[in-house]
């Protein structure tokens, strides 16, 4: 037999053999499934929830890198397939929506809209001004700079995904930068600003749209921590839906209104103790300026919010962890939204005219903020309620709810004063257009420091034009202080528990200095 027959079969069953290992054996361009603590290279595939993924960054894997969280380490390029060339996605986000602008300013506006969707996810969105690429984003909202005053521009935006797809481009949205002669602040000389509960406390409820026209500045309160320790503050309208909330805003803003969104009160403790605090407490509240169009910020912030830590002597210079990321989180909030934003502060007289004797604790807390932020705040309505007697700078004490308590505890702003004692630094006076005083709308408002009209006004007109009505307090600037500000109350709903009483009464007499000389200053 001839040897080459004779060894055909074995070859032919070592060819099939090898057949069926090749055709089981795993492909080299298979796309293995992602593994934590794996090593991977640049252009690696890997398979994760039935989709394919390609590595755009040399790594070693960890749990919570899963390629889904993590578009910087890895690239969406299809559909799993469980090996070879793995389906590409071709589908493109949904259109972006309800693109709207706010605080815009000469040279700046802030665009906001809602978040597209997408079979894999959206990765991020690209700003188009005039049609020409402005800016890109990782969230719904982008600050475009650069611009030129009194001009108007055309903004779009596009969303896209991982793979690069592009939605079509938004509703386009004209807006006309300023021409540097707006103020922040409505219009009138003199303010009138109020508290609109988020809660009903059983004074009464009101939508915001139908706050009364008698007021210039609408304080919504209050934004507050997600939980007890957290820096993310949360809101939601407690008696309208987020779209009818957002209407409303927009609705007093053409009415000339400011609404600012308020932080903290009695119950909203904050504490940014740490970097990661501060972070959070930017973020969402840029979020939440943004989602609802508020005009600014106003700094409510009462009991442990903060205090003075041991060592802790000059509020030129703070050391508390939890003031210094206050102060350096708002600065961040005001510098992001531009000239345009308001903002405001509501502290109690302990915080503040407190520091005047004693600096510590809660003795003075207020005084580093207000210093840091001197240039950026528009207002600061002191609560001169709910805090017995106080010393003016005539050494004098004076009882919460008289002429004589506002004048003092307002001059003293006015003037400026020695911290901690005689021999303390210097806390230098604020601007008259910065000042107004905060009292209770109503007796059942506070548990003190409610002012009959006619008591609140002789306080008004002898500080603000100098007409003495013979009280125990002198003005160390007899002729007043024209620019001081208006009225701040708490709050907006206890004034309509007795029909507008608050607001009637004083209005009018606000309105009485709106001819007269001021000291106005264009923020």
């Amino acid at each position: 037999m001839n040897q080459a027959v004779r060894f055909r079969p074995v070859i032919t069953f070592a060819l099939a053999f090898l057949l069926i290992i090749t055709w089981f054996a795993p492909r080299a361009d298979a796309a293995a499934q992602w593994q934590a603590g794996t090593a991977y290279k640049q252009g690696d595939l890997v398979t994760y929830l039935n989709k394919d993924y390609e590595c755009i960054q040399p790594h070693t894997a960890l749990t919570g890198w899963e390629p889904s969280n993590v578009p910087a380490l890895w690239k969406y390029v299809g559909e799993g397939t469980g090996g070879g060339t793995p389906t590409p996605d071709t589908t493109p986000p949904s259109v972006p929506a309800s693109l709207t602008s706010s605080f815009v300013t000469e040279t700046s506006v802030n665009l906001t809209w809602n978040a597209s969707t997408d079979n894999v996810g959206v990765t991020g969105y690209e700003v188009y001004r005039n049609g020409t690429l402005a800016a890109n984003t990782s969230t719904t909202t982008a600050v475009v700079t650069g611009l030129t005053a009194g001009t108007t521009y055309v903004f779009t935006v596009k969303a896209k995904d991982a793979a690069g797809n592009l939605s079509a481009a938004s509703t386009s949205l004209s807006v006309t930068t300023s021409t540097g002669s707006s103020n922040p602040g409505p219009s009138g000389s003199k303010w009138l600003i109020g508290y609109w509960h988020n809660f009903d406390n059983g004074s009464t409820n009101i939508k915001l749209r139908n706050v009364s026209t008698a007021y210039d500045v609408i304080n919504v309160s209050f934004a507050e921590p997600i939980s007890p320790g957290s820096g993310t503050l949360a809101f939601t309208p407690y008696n309208a839906t987020v779209e009818e909330f957002k209407s409303d805003i927009a609705y007093l803003q053409s009415q000339g209104k400011k609404v600012l969104i308020s932080m903290g009160g009695a119950n909203g403790t904050i504490e940014l103790t740490d970097a990661t605090k501060r972070q959070q407490f930017e973020d969402s509240l840029k979020s939440i300026i943004s989602t609802y169009g508020f005009n600014g910020l106003d700094i409510d912030l009462e009991g442990s919010s903060l205090s003075l830590n041991a060592g802790d002597t000059d509020f030129r210079s703070p050391t508390t962890p939890k003031i210094v990321n206050l102060i350096n989180g708002v600065k961040a909030l005001k510098s992001h939204f531009g000239a345009n934003f308001v903002l405001t502060a509501a502290p109690e007289t302990a915080y503040v005219q407190g520091g005047y004797l004693n600096y510590g604790g809660p003795w003075g807390a207020y005084l580093p903020v207000i210093h840091a932020l001197r240039n950026d705040l528009s207002l600061l309505h002191v609560q001169h309620y709910n805090t017995g007697s106080m010393v003016g700078l005539d050494g004098r004490s004076y009882a919460q709810g008289t002429a004589d308590f506002h004048v003092a505890m307002a001059e003293m702003l006015l003037q400026g004063f020695n911290v901690g004692g005689s021999s303390g630094p210097f806390f230098s006076p604020l601007r008259p257009d910065q000042i107004a005083i905060g009292v209770p709308a109503s007796q059942q408002a506070a548990g003190g420091g409610y002012t009959a009209p006619a008591e609140l006004q002789k306080a008004l007109n002898y500080l603000i034009k100098g007409v003495s009505y013979g009280g125990s307090y002198t003005l160390r600037q007899p002729a007043g202080y024209a620019g001081l500000k208006g009225i701040m109350t708490w709050s907006i709903n206890w004034d309509a528990y007795t029909n507008n009483q608050f607001s009637n009464a004083h209005r009018p007499f606000l309105n009485g200095f709106s001819t007269q000389k001021t000291e106005e200053v264009v923020y």
